[in-house]
């Protein structure tokens, strides 16, 4: 395809022209950074050809300063602001995969890309699946295929007139924006920290795709003004269904590749069928079984988070909107449910730096939906995200099968502590019962029974129950503890019942040793040594 259409040089360069910015930062992932070079020299000809022609009608116009910007802190996906800021840029140009996640103060224009794809061969697996299922069809794509979504819609429309099937028609997504400026006024927010609902100020922030060119505009309307029943924001995608319908009764046909969007989209819509169109293989994937083992994964986990007392929340964004009330909210859980809670900041976590904090039990991982799910195996403790951490650390809660990835979703005013009992939950980990609250200053151990907390009224009848639970836990011939011991409940508790604190001279004081002369001169040639083959 062709570079200047490709990277959407005139694009770019009406919106710099258009917000007379004069520091633009461009942000590129490590796979387009081989192109980083020409983008921005491209880009800086064509501002400049304009700046020279309108010299003589707009004397205000000003030479633009571009600079690159690679290997980010976080996640690619999203904006980093931090980066830009240290430039004092005016805006930033994010280029390639994005999760689009509304940003907190700097004003964004989104280039998707335009992947090669198969129309046509894209077209006979969505009439398959059109002819073949009982379910009406929705159609999903990745924001880098946006760009043949419109020849796709034309070419469907064009078989389905070939085959007297005129009603046989897919759904499809828009997407919810290419542009975002937290600073202007027009913009209508979801919530104290959610996204966009009515981006329409600026020509091209929605891309919007019906069944016909003449319901477009209807469509787009819909979308802005929010007059869809049901309506689902996921991963920069709008899906807008009729008063009455619900998403599962849909099949989910995906144009893209296996990527952390299209996880997204199974995880989030895991009660859908879903399907997936490859467009670099040119074939149709049905069986995603292993997607489907995700969310088991993540049920573990969560179960596996109850046991924890210590909890490490992880930054893992700075420009995402509304970060740090996500931040403060899981705090707030975090102490309701009497663990505690330290905040790390770091960019891209790996084994290696969550194993410098081996007192955490399990860590938080605030980011982006499109980065928050990372595989722990390798790592010391699980790493969850602040929904899973939401159902693991708020009593009675249950998993009813629904998964949020986006943390704005999340958000509320307060915590309601109020239905926090003082009573012992059962651990699935451990295999017995566990009391880890921490109410109005009172400190209640693990490894104490409940038994010696209670008045002398209560110890006959909480014995029988105990017993009574004991021998229903009864496996075999072994019976599993009604209480299971508690471990550290801060990091100075942890390293104070540690074995090893590290190297120690001995305070008492040492018999003298005698004194050994050890070898001078340079390690290419110690003294002795020259002195041997001076003998020789």
């Amino acid at each position: 395809m062709d570079f200047i259409s490709n990277y959407e040089i005139t694009r770019t360069a009406d919106f710099i022209q258009s917000k007379n910015f004069t520091r633009v930062a461009l942000q590129f992932p490590d796979e387009l950074l081989k192109d980083s070079t020409r983008v921005a020299s491209a880009l800086r000809a064509e501002l400049r050809s304009r700046i020279e022609s309108d010299a003589e009608e707009s004397s205000d116009l000003r030479d633009v300063g571009i600079f690159v910007m690679a290997d980010t802190t976080y996640g690619s996906c999203c904006v980093d602001e931090v980066g830009a800021s240290h430039v004092d840029a005016d805006c930033v140009v994010h280029y390639g995969h994005t999760c689009l996640s509304p940003t907190s103060t700097l004003p964004v224009l989104f280039v998707f890309g335009k992947a090669s794809i198969d129309v046509y061969a894209c077209v006979e697996s969505l009439w398959d699946c059109l002819s073949t299922s009982d379910k009406p069809v929705m159609v999903l794509f990745g924001l880098e295929y946006a760009h043949a979504v419109e020849s796709i819609k034309e070419s469907m429309t064009v078989k389905s007139l070939r085959s007297c099937t005129s009603n046989l028609q897919p759904h499809y997504a828009g997407i919810r924006c290419s542009v975002m400026n937290p600073l202007e006024d027009n913009k209508i927010y979801n919530g104290q920290f959610g996204s966009f609902n009515d981006p329409a100020s600026d020509g091209d922030l929605l891309k919007c795709f019906d069944t016909s060119k003449s319901q477009e505009s209807d469509y787009c309307r819909q979308i802005n003004s929010s007059i869809s029943s049901t309506s689902y924001s996921l991963g920069g995608l709008i899906l807008n269904l009729p008063e009455g319908h619900k998403i599962k009764d849909y099949l989910l046909f995906w144009i893209g590749s296996d990527n952390p969007a299209f996880a997204n989209v199974v995880l989030t819509f895991n009660d859908c069928e879903i399907v997936r169109y490859d467009a670099v293989e040119n074939s149709l994937v049905k069986d995603l079984s292993h997607q489907k083992r995700i969310l088991k994964r993540r049920y573990y986990l969560v179960e596996k988070a109850k046991d924890a007392n210590i909890v490490g929340i992880l930054v893992g964004t700075l420009g995402v909107a509304g970060y740090l009330h996500m931040i403060g909210q899981m705090k707030e859980l975090i102490k309701a449910a009497g663990k505690k809670a330290y905040t790390l900041v770091m960019g891209r976590p790996n084994p290696a730096k969550l194993a410098n904090f081996p007192e955490c039990d399990v860590f938080i991982f605030v980011s982006c939906a499109q980065t928050a799910l990372l595989d722990s195996k390798e790592f010391l403790a699980p790493v969850i995200t602040p929904f899973e951490a939401t159902l693991a650390f708020s009593r009675g809660s249950q998993w009813t099968g629904a998964y949020v990835m986006e943390f704005q979703d999340l958000m509320a005013p307060s915590l309601e502590v109020s239905n926090i009992t003082e009573e012992a939950r059962f651990s699935f980990i451990g295999g017995g019962y566990v009391e880890d609250f921490e109410l109005q200053g009172k400190s209640i151990q693990a490894d104490r029974i409940l038994l010696q907390e209670k008045g002398e009224e209560h110890k006959e009848r909480d014995l029988v129950l105990a017993e009574a639970a004991q021998k229903a836990l009864k496996v075999g011939d072994t019976p599993l503890p009604i209480f299971i011991k508690g471990t550290a409940k801060s990091g100075a508790e942890y390293f104070a019942t540690r074995t090893y604190h590290g190297l120690e001279m001995p305070r008492e004081k040492l018999p003298a040793r005698s004194v050994v002369i050890g070898r001078t001169g340079k390690a290419s040639g110690y003294d002795d040594e020259k002195i041997e083959q001076e003998n020789t």
